[in-house]
């Protein structure tokens, strides 16, 4: 676009020439000096404020997983306080009703160590006292002790059901062959032996049982049954002698045994 000349209405007749810039271009500013300080440390958080952070976020996690443990907890409170008020579980009864002893010999080496051989037949009965509860069982390992001393050993290798309000009735045999004891237990086993009562004796029996209540079943739990208050008859065959048999049938007093169902929990390699 270019510039235009007015004339002027200057009396004195002398022209003055007007020049019109359009968008004149100003100087830039000066460069401002860069600010940045060579020799400074980079940017650090602050220490304070990042562990407040950590420890808020830890404070968090903890507060909900307590949370949400004693929400479980409720809930399998009030679970199982239903099945109990529906169902009213109970635990299945054991009880020895015989126990006969057909042989039970010790004889001692020349070299001192003494052996067992023996042989009994156990009869133990078990009832269900639940209205709606079903009790699967696995083969049940039997052991007889003494002084926490096995001292002869079964097994009833058949899985059985016991139906409510139902007994079953188990038969095995124990035995042991040439059994290496120690001599506090030949001591003891002697010694119990002159004694009114007789030999002092432990069934322990170990299995596995399933709870079934309708179509709802739990999963397979260890028991243990132990049964105490035993005592055999065969005092006068033992003695203190090195060679004590016994080869007829005799059975033991039982009316004093009572028996205990605990459940073994295993957790990881340990078992309580």
């Amino acid at each position: 676009m270019t510039d235009r000349i007015h004339p002027s209405s200057n009396p004195n007749g002398n022209t003055v020439h007007v020049t019109t810039v359009k968008n004149p271009k100003l100087p830039l500013p000066p460069a401002k000096a860069h600010l940045y300080n060579q020799n400074r440390h980079p940017y650090r958080r602050n220490p304070t404020n990042y562990h407040r952070k950590r420890r808020r976020c830890f404070c968090l996690c903890c507060f909900w997983s307590i949370l949400i443990i004693i929400l479980i907890l409720l809930l399998a409170t009030i679970s199982g306080s239903v099945l109990y008020l529906l169902y009213r579980p109970h635990r299945p009864t054991f009880s020895v009703t015989s126990l006969k002893i057909s042989r039970f010999n010790l004889t001692t080496a020349t070299d001192g160590t003494t052996r067992l051989t023996s042989n009994l037949n156990l009869t133990i009965s078990t009832k269900n006292p639940n209205n709606k509860i079903v009790f699967h069982y696995d083969p049940i390992a039997i052991a007889r002790v003494t002084d926490e001393t096995e001292i002869a050993s079964g097994y009833f290798g058949n899985s059985f059901t016991n139906i409510p309000n139902n007994i079953t009735i188990i038969r095995s045999s124990l035995s042991s062959k040439s059994l290496l004891l120690e001599t506090e237990t030949v001591n003891r086993i002697r010694s119990d032996l002159k004694k009114k009562l007789g030999l002092r004796l432990k069934i322990v029996l170990d299995t596995r049982v399933v709870m079934k209540v309708e179509s709802i079943g739990s999963k397979k739990v260890g028991i243990r049954i132990k049964c105490d208050g035993i005592h055999s008859l065969v005092t006068k065959a033992g003695g203190a002698e090195s060679n004590s048999s016994s080869s007829s049938s005799v059975s033991a007093a039982v009316s004093d045994a009572k028996c205990e169902v605990d459940l073994l929990i295993k957790i990881w390699k340990w078992t309580f």
